[in-house]
């Protein structure tokens, strides 16, 4: 028997770090709507302007602002929060801040990330967290098939390297202080990538730079239009973290494992392709070019990285939801209806939530539903 995301998060007490970033911002949304009681702890509003502050989510949660590096303050919150889950989303999460700020990058993820685990291991009630990482903790060597969890670790630049530290030290971690039933707290790590979806204005992100350009009446400039990635909206990777947190809660079989969470197999398609798509729902003025080429690459980017999801489905019973063409409407018609629409970001949001969650049921998605 499986039971549904609703009856696991009802009155639960959930901390998530990073709470005030593009994911950070939707999962608490999402916990929201399912009933749940959520603390964010994050260092700072990251973008302006926010999907956080759009849908006025500090007025909804209990809002703490802190770095994931102050261990003392991290612990002091956790234990007066006491969550139920916790999620591990604070990072340092965008690439080329990380070829310009090396070392806020190595600390925020790999000491932020062993901070976290180090106030965990402090706790002592029944407690269950998920330890996201990125799917660019990989030793990437642009195969064409998917990266098993038990595939290599490892990183040709910081940010990678960074992710793949962190799940080194959650590994050490688990082995030296979580295994084995004597510990209240089970945990996993999760990892994903190509995220998008409404409600990111990040740096150097397509969809962010697109929706920068174009509300400014300007094309939008691109480096690499061939590059192929496997977009997923944001809400895959979330129903994923959340089955896994649920997983854990019910039995210590996949305490310390790790999980990928990625799209359908046929969610790929190129930077040109994605823009199109965005281009189209957002309803360009006439005559303005989408996008230009610049030869401007300052920094390496692999130009094919995808996830072998069967793990997922075969723990979890958990698989991605949406077909590109819901991937691309749901996120260029977020940023219309909010932007040129002028409708409420929080509304959009759990409308979409909703949605999201209706198709899933509707298609008999494992994790949806009591069975």
């Amino acid at each position: 028997m499986t039971v549904s995301l609703e009856t696991t998060f009802s009155n639960a007490r959930v901390l998530i770090t990073g709470h005030t970033g593009f994911k950070g911002a939707w999962l608490s949304a999402w916990l929201i709507s399912l009933g749940a009681k959520v603390c964010g702890y994050s260092r700072d509003i990251p973008t302006t302007p926010s999907l956080f502050e759009l849908s006025g989510l500090a007025g909804e949660i209990e809002h703490h602002i802190g770095d994931v590096r102050d261990l003392e303050k991290l612990s002091g919150v956790i234990q007066s929060f006491r969550p139920d889950f916790v999620f591990h989303l604070a990072a340092q999460a965008i690439v080329s801040v990380s070829y310009d700020d090396p070392l806020e990058t190595i600390t925020s993820n790999v000491i932020g990330t062993a901070h976290v685990m180090e106030a965990l291991r402090k706790v002592d009630w029944p407690c269950h967290a998920v330890i996201i990482t990125s799917d660019k903790c990989y030793d990437n060597v642009e195969w064409v098939w998917g990266y098993r969890e038990t595939d290599a670790l490892g990183g040709k630049d910081i940010y990678s390297g960074s992710k793949g530290a962190a799940e080194l030290i959650f590994r050490s971690y688990f082995h030296s202080f979580f295994q084995g039933k004597n510990h209240s707290v089970r945990l996993a790590t999760a990892r994903a990538g190509n995220v998008i979806g409404g409600g990111d204005w990040a740096a150097n992100r397509i969809v962010a730079d697109c929706i920068r350009a174009w509300g400014d009446g300007k094309t939008v400039e691109i480096r690499s239009p061939a590059a192929t990635r496997p977009w997923q909206h944001v809400l895959e990777p979330l129903s994923g973290y959340l089955t896994l947190a649920q997983a854990l809660s019910l039995s210590d079989r996949l305490n310390g494992q790790s999980y990928n969470f990625g799209p359908r197999a046929e969610q790929n398609r190129t930077v040109v392709d994605l823009i199109g798509s965005l281009g189209n729902i957002w309803q360009l003025e006439e005559g303005l070019a989408p996008y230009e080429v610049t030869g401007n690459i300052p920094f390496h980017e692999a130009s094919l990285l995808k996830l072998n999801c069967d793990k997922a489905l075969l723990d979890l019973n958990w698989e991605a939801n949406l077909k590109y063409e819901e991937c691309a409407d749901m996120t260029g018609s977020w940023y219309r209806r909010v932007l040129k629409g002028k409708e409420q970001a929080l509304s959009v949001t759990l409308e979409q939530i909703a949605s999201f969650t209706k198709l899933a049921r509707d298609r008999e998605l494992v994790w949806t539903a009591d069975r």
